[in-house]
């Protein structure tokens, strides 16, 4: 017997459809790793870092700071052998995905070993095409020797953080989403060593996004307790039995397709800066006579090691799943005009003004709705195949 549901019933059931199981979209990792991302060759025009962003098909000294090693894992790293002189910036690497996510997807990043050290301000990102009003989300982020990792979202005004005790294991910070003026909202991991040393030395671990209409959360779990869920995952995996997530952004303080466009992935580190040069957040563990320049004067310039042995990613993989594959775009059709030669994406720390970026708010914004209404349907058209509409 065929039974008639309403379009309204229909997006009711999906999120209970998609609510487990995803399938591999991506799966940046090995010898190819390299192979969908653009190098930036800038200097930090966006977080104000004493660093210069450099590519390989400028700068031939990119391959020592970004490259796949023996292991079959993908570093990138700060360089640690030259002599900067007063006033010059020292090299580093910045890239960001050709493709672009939509709600609807889960994202996976596996590391062994994250950058840390006195000035050091790496992170793993994401972005909209039109910063901030395409929204970003702050996975990985730390600075000098934290010990824990902070997450964030960063918008326009109108996103704020709701998740409260209960659901989420991180603490919960900032709660305006808001970055155009203020810092964006943030949660503290309270896992420990998920960040620094502490990270390393336990052999590192798993941060998990789900990108939904129901919110954003992010999971982390150091590598002893990685789920096997997750780490036997290959061509789908299942978020059924993850629990409770370390940072929860429900969709009743922000509703998810208004303020997130399609995600663009961003891995980078860069040196002092808006938040790692601070002087108060940067004498207290690391030195320096507490000026304004006492980041860049104590720690960035003149010989690179030992300053910057640890300022480096190792990176196992970073694999992408979906509900199907209508959210995952590239950047060619992701938006217009190519994404990647817009300069930065907004700020990525609590304590970041952030830069900017321009164009294609309003057609990119529609084709993330167009794209999520076209998810739910054919999800709900494929389960319930015997039902007409």
């Amino acid at each position: 017997m065929k039974a008639t549901l309403s379009f309204a019933t229909l997006l009711g059931l999906a999120p209970a459809v998609f609510a487990a199981n995803f399938t591999l979209l991506q799966d940046y990792s090995g010898s190819k790793f390299f192979d969908r991302w653009t190098f930036i060759d800038n200097f930090d025009n966006t977080t104000n870092g004493d660093i210069q962003y450099i590519s390989p098909s400028t700068n031939s000294n990119a391959s020592q700071l970004a490259f796949v090693n023996g292991a079959g894992n993908a570093i990138i790293k700060v360089d640690n052998t030259s002599f900067v002189p007063y006033n010059e910036k020292r090299d580093s690497i910045r890239i960001e995905s050709q493709d672009f996510y939509e709600v609807g997807s889960v994202w996976v990043f596996d590391a062994i070993h994250l950058p840390y050290g006195c000035s050091v301000w790496p992170s793993f990102w994401s972005k909209g095409f039109d910063w901030p009003r395409q929204g970003e989300i702050d996975i990985v982020e730390g600075i000098n020797l934290m010990s824990a990792n902070q997450m964030a979202l960063h918008t326009f005004a109108g996103c704020t953080a709701s998740g409260g005790s209960g659901a989420m294991t991180g603490a919960l910070g900032d709660t305006n989403c808001n970055s155009t003026t203020g810092s964006g909202c943030t949660v503290g991991e309270k896992t420990g060593n998920s960040f620094g040393q502490g990270f390393a030395a336990g052999g590192g671990g798993v941060w998990a996004t789900q990108f939904d209409t129901s919110g954003i959360y992010i999971w982390y779990w150091p590598r002893a307790n990685v789920p096997a869920s997750v780490s036997t995952a290959t061509d789908s995996i299942d978020i059924s039995a993850w629990g409770t997530p370390s940072a929860a952004f429900p969709a009743a303080g922000c509703n998810i397709p208004e303020f997130f466009g399609p995600q663009q992935f961003v891995l980078d580190i860069t040196l002092c800066g808006d938040w790692a040069g601070v002087p108060s957040l940067y004498q207290p563990t690391c030195g320096g006579d507490g000026s304004a320049q006492g980041c860049y004067v104590n720690s960035v310039i003149n010989a690179g090691s030992p300053n910057m042995d640890n300022a480096y990613f190792e990176i196992r993989s970073i694999k992408t799943y979906g509900v199907n594959s209508s959210v995952v775009a590239t950047g060619t059709n992701a938006a217009s005009p190519n994404p990647t030669s817009n300069g930065g994406g907004g700020g990525s720390s609590s304590n970041s003004s952030g830069g900017g970026q321009s164009g294609g708010a309003e057609g990119i914004m529609g084709l993330t709705r167009n794209a999520v209404v076209g998810v739910i349907v054919a999800g709900a058209a494929a389960v319930f195949g015997g039902l007409a509409l």
